[in-house]
């Protein structure tokens, strides 16, 4: 997958719960390409005994992996909420650092039956890893995308999900 005759940095966002994740590791593995998770550095981190609290630990470590990764001529799949203009703006600063194409994916899941169903069944696959209450996930604040991105509504089958999206990276 290249942008500008080399890699792309396809930024996935959403809330918790809306299969984010499944989507963005099913895609970096269909694209042969890095997969960076923002809750897994956080559990390490929580894991370490440091205290993160509302610190975007997550996002600065992750940011500099994927700069890290990019230069070295590899695409990155970053997987995390992404829910303000700031995270996205430091995703953005990544791109333009390494001299990279930028892809947003603004997961959903438009049914709140089935999104709240998620929610209050997951559980944490990773030690440290907390995961949030669906009232957590409601209160969470949510800026709009300001970013060409693509859409996607979560529901059903993963598989067409992950085709489209791979379809539309490969444009």
């Amino acid at each position: 997958m290249t942008g500008r005759g080399g890699p792309q940095l396809v930024v996935f966002g959403g809330l918790p719960g809306v299969g984010k994740t499944t989507l963005a590791r099913r895609v970096a593995d269909a694209l042969g390409v890095t997969f960076l998770r923002i809750d897994t550095i956080e559990a390490a981190a929580a894991r370490s005994g440091l205290e993160i609290g509302d610190a975007p630990v997550g996002y600065l470590v992750a940011s500099w992996v994927a700069a890290d990764q990019l230069r070295a001529g590899r695409s990155v799949v970053a997987d995390a909420v992404n829910n303000v203009e700031v995270a996205r703006a430091g995703w953005r600063e990544v791109a333009s650092e390494t001299d990279v194409r930028i892809r947003f994916v603004h997961v959903t899941c438009d049914d709140d039956h089935e999104h709240r169903r998620r929610v209050e069944s997951r559980a944490a696959d990773l030690t440290g890893h907390v995961v949030p209450t669906w009232d957590d996930v409601r209160r969470r604040t949510w800026e709009p995308f300001i970013d060409d991105h693509l859409l996607v509504d979560n529901r059903g089958a993963v598989e067409p999900h992950v085709e489209r999206i791979v379809a539309w990276l490969r444009r």
